[in-house]
């Protein structure tokens, strides 16, 4: 947790609560990979997937999630997400992991009020 301290005029001093996360960007390198299903499961195993299985007349459908179901996150654009700074390590490891087939940059970004609430929103409905 970050305090500023806001000069707001004439002995007038603020201190508020700042939250830190983590922007996580990533590339894939689609000519390293040894087959299509391979780049599938990648982001099965990040994102999670929809399953649907049709048996006679009945369909069924089962989500199946990803490690970043598991913490809370806001989705940027395609290939960049904002996690808290303390739910990185599983992240990082995945991405580690993945490293020879995927380029992957992070950077500390600091939180609005909105998506701060909704990350606290996040941990307490676990």
């Amino acid at each position: 947790m970050l305090y500023i301290i806001l000069n707001l005029g004439t002995h007038v001093i603020k201190m508020t609560k700042v939250k830190r996360g983590i922007l996580f960007t990533f590339s894939v390198k689609t000519e390293k990979f040894k087959t299509p299903s391979e780049r599938t499961t990648f982001f099965r195993k990040l994102y999670g997937w929809k399953q649907v299985v049709t048996n006679d007349e009945k369909t069924y459908e089962y989500e199946r999630p990803g490690i970043i179901d598991d913490v809370p996150h806001e989705k940027v654009d395609q290939s960049s997400f904002i996690v808290p700074e303390h739910d990185i390590d599983e992240i990082m490891d995945f991405f580690e992991h993945w490293s020879n087939k995927v380029m992957f940059r992070t950077f500390k970004v600091l939180l609005d009020d909105d998506i701060s609430k909704m990350f606290d929103e996040f941990e307490v409905d676990e």
